[in-house]
């Protein structure tokens, strides 16, 4: 009972504080240079452009079908805690805007888009790493990130392209559009950034007829574990074998050269790793 209550208020703390962060994103960066995130927030911009209605208070509205889905699909919890960042996100970008004399960062809009969207991104990925959302196009992107292999950022990327390119033409100015895409991008690589970490490890696949030799190589010279797989050949049908090591960024080109020096014409594969547990690596906090 006592985690789940530690957990409870974790989660609270960092929707609380992504949802801060966002707003602080619209007040300082976005607004203020018409510089459009897509999502509800967009489509609060755009009104707010023709109109002058609230950003906050038309993010709220525009999130109630948005939110009864959410809470339908992903669960009550999810939808508590969803509500809990729409009305603290939205809230404080109407008090940034209106109560204090915050006023616009920058005066250029190169900097209000890059920064714009590193602190976007960041508060976004803050709310989700509590299990809310901030709604509009966060709770569709969530929904599409757990039905297919999209990370979240770039399911939320699809569905704000859209509303970007609807800017430009609200606007009358396509450069600002252009302005949206690029913070867009820089959300999605902070929103990834928060939820997965940075990538501080590599994997390396190597299939090889001499697949014995590197692997003791790797384990003989770099004191890195070396794990061989039975493989077939997916034309040929012959049966191949694959050595598996992981390892740390700088000590990827020295197994690259072992494994080339050996076996010129060996197969190989490098990926990022972004977790690691077991023996020689450290668990993240």
């Amino acid at each position: 009972m006592r985690r789940q209550a530690t957990r409870l208020l974790l989660d609270v703390l960092l929707i609380t504080s992504g949802s801060a962060l966002m707003a602080l994103a619209y007040t300082l960066f976005l607004i203020p240079h018409r510089i459009v995130p897509g999502g509800a927030g967009g489509v609060a911009m755009i009104l707010n452009h023709f109109f002058r209605t609230p950003v906050g208070l038309v993010i709220v509205i525009l999130n109630v079908p948005l939110f009864i889905i959410g809470i339908r699909v992903l669960g009550k919890s999810y939808g508590v805690k969803s509500v809990l960042g729409i009305i603290i996100s939205s809230g404080l970008i109407d008090l940034f805007g209106y109560a204090l004399p915050l006023g616009k960062a920058t005066d250029n809009p190169i900097l209000a888009c890059v920064f714009g969207g590193l602190l976007l991104g960041g508060g976004l990925g803050l709310v989700f790493r509590g299990g809310g959302s901030t709604g509009g196009s966060d709770i569709i992107g969530q929904l599409i990130s757990r039905r297919s292999n999209l990370s979240t950022g770039t399911a939320i990327l699809l569905v704000d392209a859209v509303i970007i390119s609807a800017s430009g033409l609200a606007f009358g100015n396509f450069e600002l559009a252009l302005y949206g895409y690029l913070n867009l991008y820089l959300q999605t690589r902070a929103i990834d950034l928060v939820l997965e970490g940075l990538s501080y490890t590599r994997a390396m696949f190597i299939i090889s007829d001499s697949a014995v030799g590197i692997s003791r190589a790797i384990t003989a010279t770099m004191n890195r574990g070396a794990t061989l797989l039975e493989a077939e050949g997916g034309h040929s049908g012959k049966p191949r074998q694959m050595v598996f090591s992981v390892m740390s960024k700088r000590e990827v080109i020295r197994a690259r050269e072992i494994a080339r020096a050996i076996d010129p014409r060996a197969f190989i594969v490098i990926t990022d790793v972004y977790e690691v547990l077991g023996e020689g690596f450290r668990a993240r906090t």
